[in-house]
């Protein structure tokens, strides 16, 4: 029997790649444009936060301007209620005898803060009528002081 021998010059090569062409760019190119993508971004990025990180300061510049305006206004606002406070103190206690601007609980002690703060208001008070052009006379008659005279004595509460 004769036996099969490969043909003379060998058999062909088996082809086990596929020959598939290639598509697209080479991946250099695509790393390349990624890369000019992100530092396109990354520069607009940073020009917002520089722009941001201004209207921040600016905002707060604006705020430290107005902090003695807004406590100005604050003041006048205290100095109006404390002293509507006391008109409206004065006319519920005009009938009572004896009862003087202030003594809330009738003590020295207590009289003597009250007047010198309301002496303090008064001031103010006064300082923003004459910025007005206004002139009245708010201050209080009666003195801090603990002498015996500055009390009420029975004889004198009618």
């Amino acid at each position: 029997m004769v036996q099969d021998l490969p043909p003379s010059g060998g058999y062909d090569p088996i082809q086990y790649k596929r020959n598939v062409p290639a598509r697209g760019f080479r991946p250099a190119y695509y790393l390349f444009a990624v890369g000019a993508v992100c530092t396109f971004g990354f520069y607009h990025i940073t020009r917002e936060n520089r722009q941001l990180n201004e209207f921040a300061r600016e905002k707060a510049w604006a705020r430290i301007h107005l902090v003695p305006l807004l406590e100005a206004e604050s003041d006048r606002d205290a100095v109006r209620r404390q002293l509507a406070a006391a008109a409206h103190e004065r006319d519920l206690m005009k009938d009572v005898k004896g009862w003087k601007f202030g003594s809330v609980y009738n003590t020295e002690k207590r009289r003597c803060y009250s007047q010198i703060y309301a002496a303090e208001l008064h001031a103010i008070a006064d300082r923003m009528n004459r910025a007005e052009g206004k002139r009245i006379n708010t201050h209080s008659t009666s003195e801090c002081s603990t002498t015996k005279d500055d009390t009420v004595s029975p004889d004198r509460a009618e």
